[in-house]
C-alpha cells in the first residue's frame, strides 16, 4: 500500500501536475470572484448576464457556487426566479423543508419570502438568477445560514 501511495506522489511530481476536479459543465462562464461576497458562506462567482436598466425592467447573473457554499438568509421585494444550470444545491424558505435542486429545476421565490440557496455540501453548483419587477426589487440581506440550518 506504501507503494502504490508513493508511486502516485511520484507521479503526481514527475508529471508537474496536481489532480484537479472537472470543471463544472455550465452554459454560461464561471464569472469573477463574486463582489457580493461578504453575503456568501464560501466561495462564489458572478457573471453578470443583464444588468438593471430601464428596457428590460430585469437582473439576470450566472452564480456558481464552490461545494458547501450559499447565501445568507435574504429576501427580495420583487422577488427571485433561479434557474439551476448544473451541479447539485440546496433552497430553503424560512419555515420550511430544504429543497434538494438538480440542473433543470426552476425555483419562483415570491416577493419579500425569506431564503437561502447554494451548493451541496459534496457539489459545485451553478443556477441563473434572475431579479424581476425592477427598479422596485430591491435585495435585503440578513443573517448567514448557520451549519445546522444548513445540514
Amino acid at each position: 500500500m506504501k507503494k502504490q501511495f508513493f508511486a502516485l506522489v511520484m507521479s503526481l511530481v514527475l508529471l508537474g501536475g496536481s489532480v484537479m476536479a472537472a470543471e463544472l459543465n455550465q452554459p454560461f462562464a464561471k464569472g469573477e470572484i463574486n463582489p457580493y461576497g461578504k453575503f456568501f458562506t464560501g466561495t462564489t462567482h458572478l457573471n453578470m448576464l443583464v444588468t438593471r436598466d430601464d428596457v428590460f425592467n430585469s437582473s439576470i447573473g450566472n452564480v456558481t457556487f464552490d461545494a458547501g457554499a450559499r447565501t445568507n438568509w435574504h429576501k427580495h421585494s420583487g422577488g427571485q426566479i433561479l434557474l439551476v444550470t448544473a451541479g447539485e444545491g440546496r433552497y430553503q424558505e424560512k419555515g420550511k423543508e430544504i429543497q434538494i435542486l438538480k440542473k433543470g429545476d426552476v425555483v419562483k421565490i415570491p416577493p419579500n419570502a425569506e431564503h437561502w440557496h447554494g451548493a451541496a455540501p459534496n457539489s459545485e453548483f451553478a443556477h441563473i438568477s434572475i431579479e424581476p419587477n425592477i427598479p422596485n426589487n430591491e435585495t435585503t440581506w440578513l443573517e448567514p445560514v448557520t451549519d445546522k440550518e444548513y445540514k
